[in-house]
């Protein structure tokens, strides 16, 4: 049996809104205001223990220790760590912010996962996303790698890749850009990798006011690591209009799940030349993909951006109907809320809305979707992995304990300076490595 494990990202003790994100709206319009991290990560552990009790099979990821000395120092910033955290926030404040920034809890930017039924040595694989279009973000990739590999130790089942070389060519943003369609997880499936400029076509259409952040050369690159069949591989451009309109990634316009593509009418460049290669690709593994598409009449571009509607879950249940996973923010759109209330009633597909106080991670950029990783397993494979990040109730409330203990209530921007804060964090992941069973889980040193 094969089941669908999703892996949400904990939040992290330094969790702010530094705005350092260009093209993420919700990101840059909440900079330098105060947020809330013990908030934050007691909303997104109230999500995956919720899940876990309705039966979804749910894993936590843990934060990645922050603030990033090492990238300070190689920046010039020397001293103790109190006289890099001063000299930085004096002279570069903005740097200090990326080093402190703790949007590892989107870790569906983690990495791109294939599972062992679509690879050529029938492992699963991971490709840690190296997401150098942000300098907050770009130095992620090598602890990403570190707790995969971590977690999916077992080499007779799982290959957990180095990230792409770090140039604009190879321009990665792991999960976020792909997804996987087929009859159900444990079926052959195609694999769709979703990208926004190709690097070696400067003929190529390409948003104007947004970067396109993944590129075709580096959807193709994590294929070929991952062994992936050409024909049961599609990769479609995601439509430059729309980037330029706050769709950084293809997970804010588009979700797949199971033989189901619940998606905008302009999320992609050719619409109806990506239905079709989809289309045809899922003929190949004797599966009909099956549509949810949203007009723009329904739901406008802006509406989808603001409200997160595409950026949910679609989680299949056990009796073969997909429950839709949405952030508050759907209910307080107008236009949102009335084409879900109609969507739950079509008889399609989705016959369920399942909401979440996500606030914290919205202001941030981030929605269901955002927070969480989607790893295939089959029953020796979810066996083989490491047993101390699965969602249980013992561990939910270890780890809110902890959150209580470790969190502040409230970080301004002028909190970053505080020497005090890097202590805090480095003491709170010391003691995340024991009550989760990963010892040497950061370089602490």
């Amino acid at each position: 049996m094969t089941r669908e494990f999703n892996f949400d990202g904990l939040v992290g003790p330094s969790h702010n809104y530094a705005g350092l994100s260009f093209g993420n709206v919700a990101s840059f319009n909440n900079v330098k205001s105060a947020s809330n991290p013990k908030q934050a990560a007691l909303q997104g552990l109230a999500k995956m223990r919720a899940l876990a009790a309705r039966g979804f099979a749910q894993g936590v990821l843990p934060p990645q220790a922050r603030p990033n000395f090492r990238l300070l120092r190689s920046l010039g910033f020397t001293g103790s760590d109190a006289d890099v955290l001063a000299r930085a926030y004096k002279e570069s404040p903005v740097i200090l912010a990326c080093a402190y920034s703790a949007s590892p809890m989107w870790t569906a930017n983690a990495a791109t996962v294939s599972p062992s039924r679509d690879t050529q040595d029938g492992k699963v694989h991971f490709t840690p996303a190296n997401l150098n279009n942000k300098l907050h973000r770009s130095h992620e990739h090598e602890q990403s790698a570190r707790a995969l590999r971590a977690i999916f130790h077992d080499e007779r089942h799982f290959a957990v890749h180095d990230a792409l070389p770090a140039t604009p060519a190879f321009g990665d943003e792991g999960a976020a850009n792909h997804t996987r369609l087929c009859r159900e997880h444990g079926a052959d499936a195609v694999e769709v990798f979703v990208y926004g400029r190709v690097e070696f076509d400067p003929a190529a259409p390409a948003p104007k006011r947004y970067p396109a952040r993944q590129t075709l050369e580096a959807s193709q690159a994590v294929a070929r690591l991952h062994g992936l069949s050409a024909a049961h591989t599609v990769y479609l451009q995601q439509n430059p209009d729309v980037i330029d309109q706050g769709v950084f990634h293809n997970d804010v316009i588009a979700v797949g799940n199971a033989d189901v593509l619940f998606y905008h009418e302009q999320a992609f460049a050719d619409e109806q030349g990506a239905l079709f290669q989809l289309r045809q690709a899922l003929a190949g593994v004797d599966a009909e993909l099956r549509t949810i598409r949203v007009a723009t009449s329904q739901v406008s571009v802006a509406d989808a951006v603001h409200s997160y509607l595409f950026n949910s879950q679609l989680l299949s249940k056990p009796d073969g109907r997909m429950a839709l996973v949405i952030p508050r923010e759907c209910e307080e759109n107008a236009a949102v809320a009335r084409y879900l209330e109609e969507l739950v009633g079509s008889g399609g597909p989705v016959d369920e809305l399942i909401h979440f106080d996500l606030r914290q991670s919205m202001r941030n950029g981030g929605g269901p979707a955002c927070l969480r990783l989607r790893v295939a397993l089959t029953d020796g494979e979810a066996a083989a992995m490491h047993q101390g990040v699965l969602m249980t109730e013992e561990l939910y409330h270890k780890l809110v304990g902890w959150v209580e203990k470790h969190y502040r209530d409230q970080l301004e921007p002028a909190d970053l300076a505080d020497p005090a804060l890097a202590v805090e964090v480095r003491t709170a992941l010391e003691e995340l490595e024991r009550l989760l069973g990963l010892p040497g889980l950061y370089d602490l040193s």
